[in-house]
């Protein structure tokens, strides 16, 4: 049982290795659910940010009229990251997600009635799935030369890719069938195969909404189904943000998501091939949801969030609280608090620093990701095959 308020992470005193390591919280409370221990969350005040997956992702959720807000975002770092102004209340608030989002399953009036339901509700669930095996077949190598993955992925973050480019050089005979082309276009799944051997593949062509994070969780469990292992080339700067995103349900869906990178039982491999932001870092398994390996491109990006929206973000909530002082932000402070903000941020996303931190498995060069994953394949299919026969007891010496 969970009693929830959290405003996510402390911008202030942000390191990337908390950040990553932070998505153990998430992916444990995806293995209760999965173990069949439900997990019931009272949300007393603000769950923002990660803190709105500490909500999203357990199996019973109650809200506090006036009290609870859910979101990924905000009003201050909404506001940095889109322009857009809104509420708490229009945002996240206990009445929003009970009737429009779906997040919240129970409306309680007060901190007490939410406590008498979350008595009432315990205990209650049951999980089970099967798996058959799928075969491999013979291949050819691809269509196009991976000379040129080096000129597909832009130096800046923000700017779009067609990371079809990408898998068109690594898949045998640039084959890809995708899937749930026409919904949720910016995550992009589908099947390829290396040297023959079947592997799901989700990728992104940038921020993931409610419908990618729909499909996304539904190719995961059905390559769990088809034991098809899961290749995700990271390529977001996390989850959509904004009012209507909060109203389609964003957290939840993204929560699904989660849930089926933290459950799944195929071999996961991760490469952070671009930016690797936010939530949408979880929802595409990074290093905090153990996949099998973790690689990473000499290009790649990996924090909470950029520098420059963390800086306005900040900004924004120091001005907000000298108003409320009755004071005025003196606009050099404010500058140079944006400024330290976005060199701390800019310094600890840089792969080589997060590589030195062992938050990946290495930096490779794209030209080699085939054959790296081809190698990495082969290494979880022996281990698979190996699987140690558990026993009642320890070995002993004579």
């Amino acid at each position: 049982m969970q009693l929830v308020e959290s405003a996510g992470a402390n911008l202030m005193t942000y390191k990337v290795e908390d950040f990553v390591r932070g998505g153990n919280l998430f992916r444990n409370l995806a293995r209760l659910s999965a173990a069949g221990l439900p997990v019931v969350t009272v949300t007393h005040g603000s769950s923002t940010a990660g803190g709105a997956y500490q909500t999203g992702l357990s199996d019973y959720i109650i809200m506090v009229r006036g009290r609870s807000r859910a979101f990924l975002a905000g009003p201050p770092l909404l506001m940095a990251a889109t322009g857009e102004v809104a509420t708490e209340e229009e945002l996240g608030g206990a009445v929003m997600h009970t009737a429009v989002s779906g997040l919240g399953d129970y409306l309680a009036e007060d901190d007490r009635d939410a406590l008498r339901i979350a008595r009432e509700i315990l205990g209650k669930i049951d999980w089970n799935r099967e798996q058959p095996a799928a075969t491999p077949r013979s291949y050819k190598p691809p269509r196009y030369d991976a000379e040129e993955l080096l000129g597909v992925m832009p130096m800046d973050h923000k700017r779009p890719v067609d990371m079809k480019e990408v898998i068109a050089r690594i898949a045998d005979d640039s084959d890809f069938l995708e899937f749930g082309e026409n919904y949720g276009g910016a995550t992009v799944c589908g099947h390829i195969k290396i040297e023959g051997w079947p592997l799901g593949i989700i990728t992104n062509n940038g921020p993931i909404d409610p419908a990618g994070a729909t499909k996304a969780t539904h190719f995961i469990q059905a390559c769990c189904q088809s034991r098809t292992p899961i290749l995700y080339l990271n390529n977001t700067t996390g989850f959509m943000v904004g009012r209507s995103y909060e109203e389609a349900g964003i957290i939840k869906h993204g929560s699904k998501m989660i849930q089926a990178v933290s459950n799944a039982t195929v071999p996961q491999i991760t490469i952070y091939c671009g930016a690797s932001f936010g939530a949408g870092n979880y929802g595409m398994c990074g290093r905090g949801f153990h996949p099998r390996f973790c690689f990473s491109w000499p290009n790649a990006k990996t924090a909470v969030m950029g520098g420059e929206q963390a800086a306005r973000t900040m900004a924004i909530v120091t001005e907000a609280a000298m108003k409320r002082k009755g004071g005025e932000a003196d606009a050099g402070q404010l500058e140079t608090l944006q400024k330290g903000i976005v060199e701390r941020f800019d310094r600890q996303m840089s792969v080589f620093v997060t590589s030195a931190h062992v938050l990946d498995d290495g930096v490779i060069d794209p030209r080699n990701t085939r054959a790296v994953l081809a190698n990495v394949l082969a290494i979880c299919r022996d281990g698979d095959a190996r699987a140690p026969q558990a026993m009642q007891f320890g070995v002993a010496r004579p």
